[in-house]
């Protein structure tokens, strides 16, 4: 075998290992979906799921990804205790049938660098529909804190509650509802 030919298959073996998909943990504590929808037209309420957990799988090199991530729908804070019973009941989220609510991607979008779309399913009340969240911002580096590299990204929809079998009250109270997705997530 030819010097030229052995430092060849190195680098094609180099290139193929920096191409590796990477395994992230979705960090609990930066992770707080959030929904905001109109109340009567008076104003936007603004609620948040204080518990999701998943993990989120890169490829860099081939600008590729994947998600799997779950939101414990018995953790919704609407900030007041008697308001997150009703959210909870049949009406809506019905916690007592469907604890968790999911969103699985195997589609990621980029631009040169930037993610810019995530098309995936969203499980909620046990229907799903297929659903693209809008990336605002994408990053990855090494965490300050954790010395771990990690992603993190700030991603919108906006669903029709009617279609997850939420209709109640619409549309006094408004039957688009945006959901907002900040992720942190750390390799593992």
């Amino acid at each position: 075998m030819t010097r030229i030919m052995l430092l060849s298959l190195i680098a094609a073996f180099s290139t193929a290992a920096l191409a590796a998909p990477e395994t992230y943990k979705v960090d609990g504590t930066h992770t707080l979906p959030r929904f905001s929808y109109s109340h009567f037209g008076y104003s936007t309420q603004l609620s948040r799921f204080d518990k999701t957990s998943g993990k989120i799988v890169l490829d860099h090199q081939a600008k590729t990804g994947s998600a799997e991530i779950t939101i414990d729908t018995t953790s919704v804070d609407t900030g007041y205790p008697l308001f997150n019973e009703h959210i909870q009941g049949e009406d809506f989220l019905d916690t007592a049938k469907y604890p968790t609510a999911t969103f699985i991607s195997n589609k990621f979008k980029f631009e040169g660098e930037n993610l810019v779309e995530v098309d995936g399913t969203l499980t909620l009340k046990g229907i799903s529909k297929p659903v693209t969240l809008t990336v605002t911002s994408f990053q990855c580096m090494p965490h300050p804190m954790l010395k771990k590299d990690a992603c993190g990204a700030n991603a919108t929809t906006v669903v029709k509650r009617s279609g997850f079998n939420m209709g109640k009250y619409a549309p006094n109270v408004g039957d688009d509802v945006t959901i907002t997705i900040p992720v942190e997530a750390v390799k593992e």
